[in-house]
């Protein structure tokens, strides 16, 4: 692991966000890298000091006074047995459609969470010797053809090299215990790896940034395809990419 790849985790690490393993490369790098290490005990100090119960307020014992005074000066009515039992009924019903809605919600969020936790992992693992690419080229013609007999669907691969997000191959990886491809873009000493499949989620993707562990997420549904692109690019140019690869699947750019 070298020093890019640890600023980018000691957050995360601070924060218990890394499984076991990443977590030891990130401590073991800083222990033989002075800059890094540096940096990790600064990320301790400030987060030490942000967790302080100094920095807890404490509401003062008048504005309880003040409520509970609020309180008493409003006379409820007291309602007829008709009106409790409806009101116990309708309430009931509402009750339970609500915590329906709250349980399908958190079981979501949770799918949502370990597939995004998964393509991360994915991404660092590629960044590994030799992970990176099964099938080595910067020719499209030669990338898909080559998922041909190992998934159901052949992804959709655009050449930007023109664009300035080079092509260099793609692979087969796993998500949430799936197979899906992966094509592989680098934009500078940038690597972007496209995870490709059906249905990874619940329901189809709306256009969306988000940031995990560091790294930034673009996910959108296209053509009835889930699409997560993966990178430590900035926001603004992981967007760009997404832009530039949905145009080139319109303008028939796509093989």
């Amino acid at each position: 692991m070298n020093c890019e790849e640890a600023s980018v985790l000691l957050h995360a690490l601070i924060d218990d966000e890394l499984d076991a393993g990443h977590a030891s490369q990130v401590e073991v790098h800083a222990a033989d890298c002075p800059r890094c290490a540096v940096a990790l005990r600064r990320h301790r100090e400030m987060h030490r000091a942000l967790s302080s119960v100094e920095l807890r307020y404490q509401a003062p014992s008048a504005l309880r006074r003040r409520i509970e005074d609020s309180v008493r000066l409003k006379r409820p009515v007291a309602p007829s047995r008709r009106s409790l039992l409806k009101g116990f009924a309708m309430g009931s019903v509402f009750s339970a459609a609500v915590a329906a809605s709250v349980v399908l919600l958190v079981v979501r969020d949770e799918q949502e969470q370990r597939m995004l936790g998964d393509v991360v992992s994915a991404h660092l693992r590629s960044l590994q010797a030799e992970h990176l690419t099964d099938v080595q080229t910067s020719d499209q013609h030669t990338v898909r053809p080559w998922f041909n007999g190992r998934l159901d669907v052949a992804p959709p691969v655009v050449d930007l090299t023109a664009q300035g997000f080079t092509l260099l191959g793609g692979r087969l990886d796993y998500v949430d215990g799936r197979p899906v491809a992966v094509i592989v873009y680098k934009r500078r000493a940038h690597i972007i790896n496209l995870f490709v499949a059906q249905a990874l989620g619940s329901a189809p993707f709306a256009p969306k940034l988000t940031s995990v562990q560091g790294f930034n997420i673009r996910r959108w549904t296209d053509q009835g395809l889930d699409l997560l692109a993966v990178s430590d690019l900035g926001g603004d140019e992981l967007l760009e990419f997404g832009e530039k690869f949905e145009a080139g699947l319109r303008t028939g750019g796509a093989l």
